[in-house]
């Protein structure tokens, strides 16, 4: 055996220095130096503890991610899609970006391409940060983001079902005084079935007062069709229509505003609904009472938590299609109610907000939707005060000729 290769022996003089503690055992390559099992056992404590601590900190991470995301997405049904998957609507947004880097691209998208482009759109300024996250998560976590995202979202939706299912019976009862009013825990007896919902939910273009029509939409006979393709009566102004003009009074109606209400400010706001936009700023009133000296704990109002301060199309096509659930006498969300499709019928609301015909209607439309702003939360314009209208008001016109006045002074001495 060469030198080389002989195993380390220890003298009895490194011995007594090992028993000391001064000088290490050298073994061969397959060996150990002895350590202490007191030390050994202090050093694997140290290390379990160590990766009890790093799984905490990581299971504190992912569940304050789940938290976030679930609460985010609670604005995405109220403000962005109610049907449409996430999925569809970043695909759609990679597309024309892949697509607009082409040279020879021509733009030529469908409607459903363009609805889909506006709800990205809508969901980035719902979620600000969400668009510069996608690009740095990987496929894995954006599923999972994605994920949490809808939950929050269908939670909030089912959160709205309930609440206005309760409200809209309310509302019914006191605004129509039925012979058989509605019982906020039961949705059978609406519907069709019921002759104050039946009016509200007969399309504007027949009057459910004649027997002929009444027994045609309850029959559901083929000249009495109730689809998407009509506009209930429900969202009109007063709930009266005027056939040479189907657009007076649309999306005006009281129990619309109530709804929006209930839902974006508080359940209790919604008793203002007949007022005429020129109360008191919802959210600066919701701001205050929860700074109160008194501690006294407020709700915050859904507008707040969404940073929401205007009434947004797709925030009445929600409301649309929930108050028209609520006056149905179907127990269940669901996307189609016999021949109604509520996802063609949240396009059409959305369409009409989205896609005019040309200018003349889109200042109806602009008209219409600060109507809405009005009613909602009254006529504060604070979100309109941006650095170049302050830049024109006489505060900072006095500033700046004073500035002036002092600079001339120093000039003149």
């Amino acid at each position: 055996m060469s030198a080389r290769s002989q195993p380390a022996t220890v003298t009895d003089h490194e011995s007594d220095e090992i028993r000391r503690g001064s000088v290490p055992t050298i073994p061969d390559l397959s060996g150990a130096i002895p350590t202490s099992s007191e030390a050994r056992s202090k050093r694997r404590i140290a290390s379990l503890e160590g990766e009890l601590e790093m799984f905490r900190q990581e299971k504190g991470t992912k569940q304050r991610k789940t938290t976030f995301y679930v609460a985010q997405g609670r604005a995405v049904r109220r403000l962005t899609v109610l049907y449409t998957c996430l999925d569809d609507l970043i695909t759609e947004n990679d597309r024309r970006y892949e697509e607009g880097q082409l040279d020879d691209f021509e733009e030529n998208n469908t409607p459903e391409q363009d609805r889909l482009q506006r709800g990205y759109i809508a969901l980035v300024r719902a979620l600000p940060w969400l668009h510069e996250k996608l690009t740095e998560l990987d496929i894995d976590e954006t599923k999972d983001m994605l994920k949490k995202l809808k939950k929050g979202a269908d939670a909030a939706r089912g959160d709205d079902t309930s609440t206005l299912k309760d409200l809209v019976a309310s509302w019914v009862n006191q605004d129509f005084c039925p012979s058989r009013p509605l019982k906020s825990d039961n949705k059978q007896s609406r519907g069709f079935a019921h002759n104050v919902c039946g009016k509200l939910l007969c399309p504007a273009e027949w009057d459910f007062s004649n027997d002929r029509v009444k027994a045609g939409i309850r029959d559901r006979t083929s000249d009495y069709i109730v689809s998407e393709n009509s506009w209930p009566l429900f969202l009109y102004e007063d709930y009266t229509t005027n056939p040479n003009n189907l657009e007076e009074g649309l999306f005006k109606s009281k129990i619309l505003v109530q709804a929006f209400k209930a839902t974006f400010t508080s359940p209790s706001s919604s008793r203002e609904a007949d007022g005429d936009g020129e109360g008191a700023d919802i959210l600066e009133n919701n701001r205050r009472a929860r700074r109160q000296l008194n501690q006294v704990k407020v709700k915050t109002c859904v507008a707040s938590i969404i940073s929401m301060k205007k009434v947004t199309p797709r925030s009445i096509a929600y409301i649309v299609c929930q108050v028209r659930f609520a006056l149905s006498s179907v127990s269940s969300w669901r996307t189609v109610d016999g021949d109604f499709d509520y996802e063609a019928f949240w396009n059409n609301t959305v369409d009409f907000f989205e896609m005019s015909p040309g200018p003349v209607a889109d200042r109806r439309v602009t008209t219409l939707l600060e109507w809405w702003t009005r009613k909602i939360f009254g006529s504060n314009h604070r979100q309109d005060l941006t650095p170049e209208v302050v830049s024109k008001m006489s505060v900072t016109a006095l500033a700046d000729q004073r500035k002036a006045l002092e600079d001339a002074a120093l000039d003149s001495d």
